[in-house]
């Protein structure tokens, strides 16, 4: 089976998180997912997150924690090994280049929108953990 690594960031802002949904022109589209993207070859998590949130957002941010890696495959013979970390906007105003919508949703609205399949074991990672996630 092919796994395929993608960072993704949790940017928190006053106990919020940012969700981005996935434009028409994109495979998944309506889904909610935290921004990011796949790791090229040479590259390490933390450079594929920075060049990933600039290139889909113009922002840049601060890397924290890394939270536990999720593994989800869409199609037979293909795994996406989504690899998150909490992460906090460091310069920059929200510009959206690829997602059609975000929205900033507090710990107990993380289930109102409808969630990329890979991405839910982090959302429910953060609604068990978001006291002590928020307090490290």
């Amino acid at each position: 089976m092919k796994i395929i690594p993608v960072t993704c960031a949790v940017i928190i802002s006053g106990y919020k998180i940012l969700a981005v949904r996935r434009s028409d022109q994109m495979p998944l589209a309506g889904c909610w997912e935290f921004p990011g993207g796949k790791v090229e070859n040479g590259e390490n998590n933390d450079d594929c997150l920075r060049r990933e949130i600039r290139e889909e957002l113009k922002i840049e941010v601060e890397i924290g924690k890394a939270l536990p890696i999720s593994e989800y495959s869409y199609e037979e013979r293909k795994m996406i090994r989504l690899i998150p970390f909490l992460t906090q906007i460091k310069t920059g105003e929200i510009t959206l280049l690829e997602h059609d919508t975000y929205r900033w949703l507090g710990v107990n609205e993380l289930f109102e929108v409808n969630w990329a399949l890979a991405d839910i074991p982090i959302v429910k990672h953060l609604e068990e953990n978001w006291s002590a996630l928020i307090t490290d």
